[in-house]
């Protein structure tokens, strides 16, 4: 399981993720430009202690990336306010890069295009959208519990 970050704009967004996918042991797919400097020494400056703890690829374009996935066999599981599907009604697999999309925007027409499956977390009618670290988080716990992909937890000392 991956969790993908299309041109993300807000860095606290993307290092609540980064933190999320950090101590659930997902690895991080960033497709810039990004709103802010996409670096180690950017992510460090920010707090991000937990760095060292997820696996960060970056992609130049969201062609270098379908190139990637492609090429990993993974499907594209696309997270957006137009979803087919809920997340809870959705069959994920272990493989999946689940993508977030751009705090004002989503993804463009062509990446929603390009995704083998649109999932909704669904919210009252009458709101707009979820917080996309939010979004991230409600899909990628229901992905790993289904998946059974949750780290094994140590019995407390």
């Amino acid at each position: 399981m991956r969790l993908a970050l299309y041109q993300p704009e807000i860095p606290q967004n993307a290092g609540t993720l980064l933190r999320l996918a950090a101590c659930l042991g997902v690895a991080v797919d960033i497709i810039e430009p990004a709103g802010f400097p996409v670096s180690d020494r950017a992510f460090r400056r920010a707090g991000l202690d937990y760095l060292d703890h997820v696996e960060v690829v970056r992609h130049v374009s969201f062609e270098a990336f379908e190139q990637a996935r492609r090429a990993a066999g993974r499907r594209l599981v696309l997270l957006t306010t137009r979803g087919a599907v809920a997340h809870v009604d959705a069959a994920f697999r272990a493989d999946d890069a689940l993508m977030l999309g751009r705090e004002s925007a989503g993804v463009p027409d062509a990446v929603h295009a390009a995704a083998d499956l649109r999932v909704v977390v669904p919210i009252r009618p009458e709101l707009r959208s979820l917080n996309v670290a939010v979004a991230g988080a409600i899909a990628l716990g229901e992905a790993l519990r289904q998946t059974a992909g949750f780290p094994s937890r140590a019995s407390p000392p």
